[in-house]
This record gives C-alpha cells, structure tokens and sequence, in this order.
C-alpha cells in the first residue's frame, strides 16, 4: 500500500538527489557538511526516511539554496 504522501517524499528525494549531484556534492560530503550520517542522507534519497525542518534547512545550506528554495524545488518534481 502506499503512503499517503509518497508524492511528496518521492519529489524530495529527486530534489534533494538532482541537486546534490548539479552541485558535485557525494553523499558523504553532503552528510559532513550538513552534519548527518552519509546513511540518512543516502535514506532520505531512496524515500526511506522523511527529513524535519531543521534537516532540510541543513541540507538547503549546504546545497546552496534557502529552506524556500529547496521547497519549491520539491513542488516543482512534484508538478512533473
């Protein structure tokens, strides 16, 4: 069965998997940078873990994006 909100973690995890490649970023660089195991970052793009607020405000950082940012990226992979 699926989660009601599959949509919005699988947009997620191709944003936040898009990105991080756009930016040359490795998972484990990613992880460091953002101060996370290169395990939850790795779960989070597989659609295995859904991020808080304060998780996806450290990632945006380190991608180069505000929280907005990464959020309308998210409803853009949403919309496709």
């Amino acid at each position: 069965m699926e989660r009601k909100n599959e949509k919005l973690i699988r947009a997620f995890a191709k944003a936040l998997k898009d990105r991080r490649k756009a930016v040359g970023l490795s998972q484990e660089e990613l992880a460091f940078r953002a101060d996370l195991s290169t395990s939850y970052v790795s779960l989070l793009e597989t659609r295995n873990r859904q991020p808080t607020l304060t998780v996806m405000d450290a990632l945006a950082r380190q991608l180069d994006l505000t929280l907005a940012e990464l959020v309308r990226l998210v409803e853009s992979d949403m919309d496709s």
